[in-house]
């Protein structure tokens, strides 16, 4: 029942399902392979972002991924003003706790195929991670 909408007695909080529909709405309208370089970008598998997009799910959108989602995603500023609003409804207190004016940048890296899509995925990851460390020391 992964695809389904749930129903308005199912307990989830609209705001949460408006926020979710509209990432769910722009992940549609991207190329094929948005989805993976979110997943990638997030440090996270796939289905992270399918339960992120998809409002059967009460798993909220962590507020550190938020600047990441509109990067990859390419939300337009309206379409960022609709996220946010919803976001903010729903969980009132997250985003001032993190909000960061600054934006991102893409860089790219070759790395070895490893062979095997797991380890590949696992690689991308570390280096993930190892970028956000290293980012956060640089700001110290």
């Amino acid at each position: 029942m992964a695809g389904r909408e749930p129903l308005p007695d199912e307990g989830i909080d609209p705001a949460i399902v408006e926020y979710k529909r509209i990432l769910r709405d722009i992940l549609d309208a991207r190329p094929s392979g948005t989805r993976q370089r979110l997943a990638a970008a997030l440090g996270k598998n796939r289905s992270f972002v399918s339960q992120i997009s998809n409002s059967a799910y009460a798993v909220p959108i962590p507020a550190t991924h938020i600047d990441i989602i509109f990067e990859v995603c390419h939300f337009s500023p309206a379409m960022r003003e609709r996220f946010l609003a919803a976001y903010n409804r729903a969980h009132p207190r997250r985003l001032s706790a993190v909000s960061d004016p600054r934006r991102l940048r893409a860089h790219t890296i070759y790395l070895p195929d490893l062979g095997d899509q797991s380890r590949n995925e696992k690689l991308d990851a570390l280096v993930n991670d190892f970028l956000r460390r290293l980012i956060n020391l640089v700001d110290r």
